[in-house]
């Protein structure tokens, strides 16, 4: 099977855009997501899908952590957070009981670890939701490798 396209196979799903953070090393860590969906309402739990050559990953071995939904007007902080960092950051953190998170997000939702496994060239991390808020506002969307837009009817 080709890999390019049959990632650009799966680039015809659309998805909104995350940013999930961290506390490690005294640090806050993140990097952007697309790859995270919701699992149960009960227990509530959710998936975010790590790549396994990521920095991000020994991050999130075992640690609680942060799913920001992104908002229209954040593209910058995506990509900021998918490693391309602008030298003065595009968003502010807004402190909370599971970390630092990104302010003015359309939804936050703080985890615990729950479970982890393997997804081949990816480590999939199932979250516990502990706590969550949301906002009103136009999610960022992503399609085709692109950043778009999610028009609701």
């Amino acid at each position: 099977m080709d890999q390019r396209d049959f990632r650009n196979c799966m680039g015809k799903f659309a998805t909104g855009v995350t940013v999930v953070t961290c506390e490690a090393d005294g640090e806050t860590h993140g990097f952007t997501v697309n790859s995270f969906t919701s699992v149960s309402l009960e227990p509530p739990l959710v998936l975010v899908s790590v790549d396994r050559n990521t920095k991000a990953l020994e991050k999130m071995r075992g640690n609680h952590f942060i799913v920001n939904v992104l908002k229209e007007e954040q593209q910058d902080t995506a990509i900021h957070f998918a490693g391309k960092p602008n030298e003065e950051p595009p968003f502010e953190w807004e402190s909370s009981e599971g970390g630092q998170r990104v302010k003015d997000s359309l939804a936050h939702i703080e985890c615990a670890p729950w479970a982890e496994y393997d997804g081949g060239d990816h480590v999939l991390f199932i979250g516990e939701v502990k706590n969550y808020d949301y906002d009103e506002g136009k999610p960022l969307g992503y399609y085709c490798g692109q950043f778009s837009k999610i028009v609701p009817k």
